[in-house]
């Protein structure tokens, strides 16, 4: 099979910049028939096909696809230790036998109408990520998905057995080599070649452009360059907006807080508690467990948490929502496939666990002392998702930065964060009339988020609490 037959096969990982100005995301303009109305569970966050059915297709070809290779063929040395780990360790062994006898055998969750689990066990697991680890997303305008190890993994994920495994420390380092692997691919110029002019695979081709028309204008690059001057997938994907396309709201004026992320409104929390019992299926914040014991999440204790996520179609670059000094910096190492066992099978996992995952994901944490003593410290945390392994932090310790400048980036895919203010800090959110929720839209980064109103000033005599 040439490669060209394999790249069209694995095609449809992302297709971004959907949210930019003018842009009409062609999943949803195309889809299978849908009805008007709320938006389906696949399209939220675009990490996983707007139609099952497609997700389904898009499994089904990357099943034979491998199964037609042969049985013996030698896996990636980070999928073959893997697969060591899983057999050699008796409790990992069973718990991943068990998370694929624990999926239903009936619809959605069969592939075809015998009965067989749209991966068949741990082996075919294997051998299914082996294949994705050299693959780079091609444009494709009608089926899109998002992660794909996350997309073979999607009910496994929610069974007993799978939301044990995935918080697994031992697994949890193996993944993180595997994505870490995945990553040096998709920074290799080898991972260039989706980003050519192909009418119908091609970023830069003619479907591609005619659901992106204002790329040039917004993001910096140079279209007299071979790639548009890309040096690979990763550059490509963490590209920058053009100087004026995404303005700081309000530069001078420290009372407004500028959204970190292109993101749309998930959750407003107050009041909340240092330890709570974030598994349940309200998912409320605990603040020592999001903070991995961290000294400064008593700062916050009784204080304000908001929390966005972001598409896999949208800007992966953080910005700081206020100017200050950087504190602490921190990253840490957790989860990438544990869901909320709480919400049952989530058809676009781990969509339905934002709360959740805030507390057990990867994530890195960056606190900041505002200029604005009305805010005083706060915390932004960024938090990955499934194949998001990568939290990369730009600034350091007593770095000073301004509203809007960079604190770093996630690659290859969509997330959440969360902002976290102490008690005694009134905010008033802009979310554009929106509810939080699953189905809000993106707020522009570096748009007015909330404004923080100034706190009465102490008289003589007189004490202010938090």
């Amino acid at each position: 099979m040439n490669r060209p037959a394999l790249r069209r096969r694995t095609a449809a990982l992302l297709l971004i910049l959907s949210l930019l100005p003018g842009v009409v995301p062609m999943a949803e303009a195309e889809s299978s028939g849908a009805s008007a109305g709320p938006a389906s569970p696949y399209q939220v966050g675009k990490w996983l096909p707007s139609d099952q059915k497609t997700l389904d297709a898009w499994r089904a070809e990357l099943i034979r696809d491998t199964d037609a290779l042969p049985g013996d063929a030698p896996l990636l040395p980070v999928i073959q230790d893997f697969k060591d780990l899983i057999e050699q360790d008796p409790e990992l062994f069973m718990l991943f036998t068990q998370m694929f006898e624990q999926v239903p055998r009936k619809p959605p969750y069969l592939s075809d109408p015998t009965g067989t689990s749209q991966v068949r066990d741990y082996p075919h697991m294997l051998r299914l990520m082996n294949r994705v680890l050299t693959q780079a997303p091609e444009f494709n305008h009608t089926g899109l998905v998002g992660f794909p190890i996350n997309a073979i993994l999607d009910w496994p994920m929610g069974t007993p057995a799978g939301t044990t495994v995935f918080l697994n420390d031992k697994v949890n380092r193996q993944l993180k080599k595997i994505l870490n692997q995945w990553a040096l691919f998709l920074n290799s110029p080898d991972s260039r070649h989706v980003l050519g002019e192909d009418p119908h695979t091609g970023w830069f081709g003619r479907d591609a452009m005619a659901a992106m028309p204002t790329f040039v204008e917004d993001f910096i690059c140079n279209p007299s360059l071979p790639y548009h001057g890309f040096q690979s997938w990763d550059d490509f994907f963490t590209r920058r907006f053009r100087d004026g396309r995404r303005p700081v709201v309000a530069p001078e004026d420290d009372s407004v807080i500028a959204n970190a992320c292109e993101s749309a409104p998930y959750r407003i929390a107050t009041n909340v508690r240092e330890r709570d019992q974030f598994w349940i299926k309200a998912q409320p914040y605990s603040l020592t467990h999001m903070l991995a014991g961290d000294p400064l999440a008593s700062e916050f204790t009784g204080g304000t948490l908001y929390q966005a996520f972001l598409s896999a179609l949208s800007y992966h670059r953080w910005h700081s929502p206020v100017s200050g000094r950087i504190v602490k910096t921190r990253v840490i190492d957790g989860s990438y496939y544990a869901e909320n066992l709480a919400e049952g099978f989530d058809p676009a996992g781990p969509n339905e666990s934002q709360g959740y995952i805030t507390q057990v994901a990867s994530r890195a944490l960056v606190f900041i002392e505002a200029d604005n003593p009305d805010i005083g410290l706060m915390g932004v945390m960024f938090v990955g998702m499934a194949e998001v392994s990568s939290n990369e932090i730009t600034v350091y310790e007593g770095q000073h930065v301004g509203k809007g400048d960079e604190l770093g980036m996630f690659h290859f895919g969509g997330s959440t964060h969360v902002l976290m203010f102490r008690p005694g800090v009134e905010l008033d959110f802009d979310l554009r009339g929106q509810e939080p929720g699953l189905h809000s839209q993106n707020i522009p980064v570096r748009a007015k988020l909330a404004t923080v109103k100034a706190q009465a000033q102490a008289t003589p005599g007189a004490s202010v609490s938090d």
